[in-house]
């Protein structure tokens, strides 16, 4: 496990650090130079900008930028140019407001698909597989942004109550018990709107890949030994249909980026998601390139917990 864990750290590194020097290149292939902030703005002279250039060390070779980068990354020097904030700091505050919608979100998708797919699988051909087969196709193919719409016109209509945002305007001199319901409530529907895409789009795959592990030969001669259906079902052939799907849920930490940019602009959630959107609309290259490089530190990490959990699922498999 030891020498596992090591060579593992070592070829994630390794990796990481090519992840590094490419997104980097790539940002900076973009076209204009960073130092092209706001031109129309007559503050942003000249002198301005030279100064601009040679204090975010802009004027060196990119090579020495990408160490000066690195360096200001991890101690804590970075700043965004945005508004002079410390990126790492700017980030752990989204990151914190996206991780109770990311965490809601993973678990209603996670919970509900594979009940729905087994089953659907099991009673294949029944009107429960064909009205599941439905639903599903129209939660894909209906656009997320007008499902959003949708609900909050609903909710609002109905309801009469405010679904924008993390708390309702007004609200902070209230009670604590209030505020944690308010703010559940403020959860609640992007989480579930977040939540139909992955559930339509997984519980498919739970069904397909039931009902290939249920044609072989090994269940046939299960359920030809009289053994209880349930046993046949959950024991033999759902353990062997979960292999694909520990190499889906490792990689879900990246969703904590990137996994709901459209929801969380559109419920004024102020998540990574968000924040990302707005660095690339103003050319905040110290945000968006550690956001990309959290990015890949969150893909890596995935991997990994899906080689640990390879040998929970399939004791066959050996580090």
């Amino acid at each position: 496990m030891i020498s596992f864990i090591a060579r593992n750290a070592v070829r994630k590194s390794i990796t990481l650090f090519f992840v590094s020097v490419i997104s980097f290149l790539i940002i900076y292939l973009a076209p204009g130079e960073p130092s092209q902030i706001d031109p129309l703005n007559p503050m942003f002279t000249k002198e301005v900008l030279e100064r601009f250039r040679k204090e975010f060390h802009l004027d060196k070779p990119l090579h020495i930028q990408y160490l000066y980068f690195y360096r200001d990354l991890f101690t804590g020097k970075s700043v965004s140019w945005k508004d002079n904030r410390p990126v790492l700091g700017k980030i752990w505050e989204r990151f914190l407001n996206s991780l109770p919608l990311f965490i809601l979100g993973t678990l209603i998708t996670w919970t509900l698909s594979f009940p729905v797919g087994i089953r659907a699988a099991i009673s294949r051909g029944s009107f429960y597989d064909r009205s599941t087969t439905f639903l599903a196709y129209f939660l894909i193919s209906i656009p997320g942004f007008f499902f959003a719409y949708i609900l909050i016109i609903l909710v609002v209509t109905q309801l009469h109550v405010p679904v924008i945002g993390m708390q309702t305007f007004g609200l902070s001199s209230a009670n604590s018990w209030t505020l944690l319901m308010d703010r559940l409530w403020h959860l609640f529907l992007p989480s579930v709107l977040g939540a139909a895409g992955g559930v339509a789009i997984l519980s498919r795959y739970v069904r397909n890949q039931m009902l290939e592990v249920e044609s072989q030969d090994y269940v046939r001669t299960a359920k030809a030994k009289g053994l209880p259906s349930d046993q046949v079902h959950y024991k033999h052939a759902l353990r062997n249909a979960l292999l694909p799907f520990v190499t889906m849920f490792g990689l879900v930490l990246p969703g904590l980026i990137g996994g709901s940019v459209i929801i969380e602009s559109i419920f004024s959630w102020p998540g990574m998601g968000r924040m990302a959107y707005e660095a690339i609309l103003a050319r905040d290259y110290p945000v968006i390139l550690t956001v990309n490089f959290v990015s890949a530190i969150l893909v890596l990490a995935g991997t990994f917990l899906s080689d640990l959990l390879y040998m929970v699922v399939d004791p066959r498999i050996r580090l």
